[in-house]
């Protein structure tokens, strides 16, 4: 699948087969968060891979947002420098970036949290230093998943030309 598919095509996911995630894909979703581009390369971030279902569990009752967190066979916490202007921009596109490399291979995620994940850091012992950010679900959809069928406001309603209110197209 190449890249414009993958973003046409991508859809959350928040039910999931009782199905390892291959440590070859799990390779590639942490490869794809470690290359992705950071402001001045500062990396201010960390990422911790959650697979024992003990601490997924518990991460699905400690992020309010993600429950399902706690029947996927793999998480990704993403922990941000609290000090850092550019950690939460830097981090979301690490996200992003995860989430479509593992959809190329066939894996739907989601996105819980974004704030109020003090317990998810005390969990997984990060230091204070840093903060959660999100905690990103990770697993093959257990049902059909409905692929590029989104619902978006037309184009010429959220793109401008030049200006805003010019139109694109």
């Amino acid at each position: 699948m190449d890249v414009f598919e993958a973003v046409q095509t991508v859809l959350a996911v928040r039910q999931y087969q009782d199905k390892p995630v291959s440590q070859q894909t799990v390779m590639k979703i942490v490869e794809a968060a470690h290359l992705t581009a950071s402001s001045m390369n500062l990396q201010p971030w960390h990422f911790v891979v959650v697979q024992e279902r003990a601490a997924l569990q518990e991460l699905g009752t400690l992020v309010k947002t993600g429950p399902y967190i706690a029947q996927a066979p793999l998480a990704i916490a993403v922990a941000v420098e609290r000090d850092s202007k550019f950690a939460i921009s830097d981090a979301s596109r690490a996200v992003q970036s995860m989430i479509l490399v593992a959809w190329a291979d066939g894996v739907g995620s989601n996105w819980a949290g974004f704030g109020g994940l003090e317990e998810a850091r005390k969990l997984l012992a990060i230091p204070d230093q840093f903060d959660v950010l999100a905690v990103i679900a990770f697993g093959y959809p257990a049902g059909p998943v409905g692929k590029g069928k989104k619902t978006r406001k037309p184009l010429r309603e959220v793109v401008s030309k030049e200006r805003y209110g010019q139109p694109f197209i």
